[in-house]
């Protein structure tokens, strides 16, 4: 298991991509299609029955929260029990799902393309990110990892 974080200045996108057990499309139109699902809720219901904490990921706490920074979130998704849907949305409470064939195989995992806005270009620089990863990952058992850019000059 392991997740990436990789910013990408040139296109103002922030991707997440993460070797977990994906979704199916069901699952995709179920918890990310849904704004009045209510994550927070079957999360904390799971907690009192004696779920582990590290378990929050699959009940999409605070996944609205990402068009607070974002115009449009792309969620590429692959779970072994179907194939690899991309669901999309612009947060006007529309969305789409279709088959990806695109070519890129996830194996296994889900991909979040986030499409900031102009003025949330913060969330590319990579002091901003490790700060970040650093303050929520504490009950994050898995590698996380972030790409970066380095340029170098020669003479």
């Amino acid at each position: 298991m392991y997740i990436h974080l990789i910013p990408d200045k040139s296109n103002n996108t922030l991707t997440i991509i993460d070797s977990g057990i994906g979704m199916t499309k069901a699952d995709m139109v179920n918890n990310l299609g849904t704004i009045a699902q209510s994550g927070t809720k079957a999360f904390m219901e799971a907690v009192q029955a004696g779920a582990d904490v590290s378990m929050i990921g699959q009940f999409g706490v605070g996944f609205y929260s990402a068009y607070l920074v974002a115009d449009k979130v792309v969620v590429t998704s692959k779970n072994n029990d179907d194939e690899q849907y991309i669901w999309e949305s612009a947060a006007g409470g529309s969305f789409t799902v279709r088959p990806d064939t695109s070519g890129e195989n996830l194996g296994r995992g889900t991909k979040i393309q986030l499409f900031l806005k102009e003025d949330q270009l913060e969330f590319l620089e990579e002091r901003r990110i490790k700060d970040l990863v650093k303050k929520h990952s504490e009950f994050i058992n898995y590698p996380i990892s972030l790409w970066i850019e380095k340029t170098t000059e020669k003479e």
